[in-house]
C-alpha cells in the first residue's frame, strides 16, 4: 500500500480585493498584501481601540497571510492604491448615530453603524434611529456615489414610509433625488454628478414626518433599489443597506 502523504492544497490565485470587498476598478484586481492588511489594522485600532472582529481589517490579515505563504506577495509589499491613496478608517457623528466607513483608496470596505445617546421629538423610542437618520447616515457611509435611478427609487420609499403619504413632496428628498437621476443621467462625468451626499447631509431635517425605522421599512426600501437596478445587489452603504442596518439596530435596541 501506497504511503505517499495527500498533497496539501494549493492556492492556485492571490486573494483579490474584489472577492472579498465590493469594490471596482483597479483596486478590484489587486492581490491583498501584507503592508495593506497592516495599515487598515492600524487604522481600525486607533478607532475602536482593538481591530474588529470579523471586520474588513481581520479579512484583510487573513486574506495576506494566505496570499504571502502561497508566494502570491512578500511580507513587505503594499499596493500602489494603498501607499498613494491611503487606508482609512473615519468616524462620523450623526445626530443619533455614530458611523465608521472603513476604505481603501477612497473605496468602502467596511461599514460600522451604532446609537448614540439623543433624544428628539422625532424619536418614538429614545435612542431608536428614524428612516430620517438612516437616509443622513447614508450621506458619510456613501457620499460620493453619483445618485441613479435605484437610489432615488428608496428614498422616495424611504420618504413614502416615514410621512405615510405616497405624494412625492415638491423640494423634499424623493423630489430632489428624482431630479438629480434625471440630470446625472445626462452622461455628465462623475466629478459633476450630483452626489448622495448633496441629497442628503441634512435628510433628518428635511423629511416633514419621521418615524423609527422597522424591518418592513427596510424591506421595502430594499425592493424598491434592487428594482432598479441592473446589477441586483444594494450599493454598499448606500441607502437600502443604511435602512436595513438601522432597522436591525432598533430590534436588538427592543430585545435588550
Amino acid at each position: 500500500m501506497s504511503q505517499e502523504q495527500p498533497r496539501r492544497h494549493q492556492q492556485k490565485q492571490p486573494i483579490k480585493y474584489g472577492d472579498i470587498f465590493n469594490v471596482s476598478g483597479d483596486l478590484a484586481s489587486k492581490a491583498i498584501p501584507p503592508v495593506d492588511a497592516d495599515m487598515m489594522q492600524t487604522a481600525e485600532t486607533m478607532v475602536f481601540g482593538e481591530t474588529q472582529k470579523g471586520g474588513p481589517a481581520a479579512m484583510m490579515q487573513s486574506a495576506a497571510s494566505r496570499n504571502e505563504r502561497s508566494g502570491f506577495v512578500g511580507h513587505d509589499d503594499v499596493t500602489d492604491a494603498a501607499r498613494d491613496q491611503g487606508v482609512a478608517v473615519k468616524e462620523t457623528d450623526v445626530p443619533g448615530i455614530r458611523v465608521i466607513t472603513e476604505k481603501v483608496a477612497g473605496q468602502v470596505v467596511g461599514q460600522f453603524v451604532e446609537p448614540t445617546p439623543f433624544i428628539g421629538a422625532a424619536i418614538v423610542e429614545q435612542n431608536a434611529i428614524t428612516i430620517g437618520q438612516a437616509l443622513e447616515a447614508t450621506a458619510h457611509t456613501a457620499g460620493d456615489k453619483p445618485v441613479d435611478e435605484s437610489d432615488a427609487a428608496a428614498i422616495q420609499a424611504a420618504e413614502v414610509r416615514a410621512t405615510g403619504s405616497n405624494v412625492v413632496i415638491p423640494g423634499g428628498l424623493a423630489a430632489s433625488a428624482q431630479s438629480a437621476a434625471a440630470f446625472n443621467a445626462g452622461g455628465s462625468k462623475d466629478e459633476d454628478k450630483i452626489k448622495l451626499k448633496d441629497i442628503l447631509i441634512d435628510a433628518a431635517m428635511r423629511v416633514p414626518a419621521d418615524k423609527v425605522v422597522t424591518k418592513q421599512d427596510a424591506e421595502g426600501v430594499m425592493s424598491a433599489e434592487l428594482r432598479n437596478k441592473a446589477r441586483v445587489a444594494a450599493h454598499p452603504g448606500g441607502v437600502a443597506e443604511s435602512m436595513a442596518e438601522a432597522a436591525r439596530m432598533n430590534e436588538n435596541m427592543r430585545h435588550q
